[in-house]
């Protein structure tokens, strides 16, 4: 549930790097996906030009502020995708630094409780740190976005035990977004209790776009059920698993 609103589907995707619109609706179509998010800086909300979005009727569109760079820039993006469809519920990305594309978590801060006040439900892209997950919360963000590894990067995450913490204190939606390579790294996300994960490039530049969604709603599928069901005590020393009392004689 985020903002209110319930999903049956705890995968969200995105919309670029698609070698056709053809390819990327039939994967958008086989992730199961009910939410899909769309960089306001580089595609036309209208439908007028560029890439043809998802139905609308169809998917929830998130509107996000890829490629911004300070809170201002942020908050101008989605003040125009509100003003051009109404979106209020949107993700907030607000990057640092053009190598990694790591957060700047002080704009983000800045962007995330002026949106709030204006009655903005957002979704905060965050560096994998609980202190600054926590402090999104308070300000009203209605959900949280830890980075697993850098942005595109298909690394997968890289620091579980932060990711964890995040989740063990929230009481909003964490979800992972960012550096997940493939369905491993999406059931690990979930394994780890986070209550969904975004992804686009690891479908999108995938040998087989269509192929990669389906095993990525699968993993997400699988990593809830394992959360779920809980997992055994990890130990150093193997146990057998039949008991050896009552053994039969050899």
């Amino acid at each position: 549930m985020i903002a209110g609103k319930t999903y049956s589907s705890r995968l969200l995707v995105g919309t670029g790097r698609y070698r056709s619109d053809a390819q990327m609706h039939a994967a958008i179509a086989a992730s199961g996906a009910e939410i899909v998010t769309v960089a306001v800086r580089r595609v036309d909300l209208t439908g007028k030009s560029g890439p043809a979005l998802p139905d609308p009727k169809k998917y929830t569109y998130l509107p996000n502020t890829a490629g911004c760079y300070t809170a201002e820039e942020a908050m101008r993006t989605l003040r125009l995708a509100r003003e051009i469809g109404g979106w209020t519920l949107v993700k907030l990305e607000v990057i640092g630094d053009k190598v990694t594309l790591y957060p700047d978590m002080l704009e983000t801060f800045v962007a995330a409780e002026l949106l709030v006040k204006e009655g903005f439900q957002v979704m905060a892209y965050m560096n994998d740190d609980p202190v600054a997950a926590r402090k999104l919360e308070e300000m009203g963000c209605v959900a949280v976005m830890p980075a697993g590894a850098p942005i595109g990067s298909g690394l997968g995450i890289q620091n579980p035990l932060n990711i964890r913490l995040i989740v063990e204190q929230a009481n909003i939606p964490v979800l992972v977004d960012a550096g997940v390579g493939t369905a491993s790294d999406a059931c690990l996300a979930m394994e780890l209790g986070c209550d969904a994960v975004l992804m686009n490039t690891a479908i999108a530049e995938a040998r087989d776009p269509v192929g990669m969604a389906i095993a990525m709603k699968a993993g997400v599928e699988a990593g809830r059920l394992a959360y779920l069901a809980g997992r055994m005590a990890k130990r150093d020393y193997g146990v057998a698993s039949s008991p050896l009392s009552g053994k039969v004689a050899s």
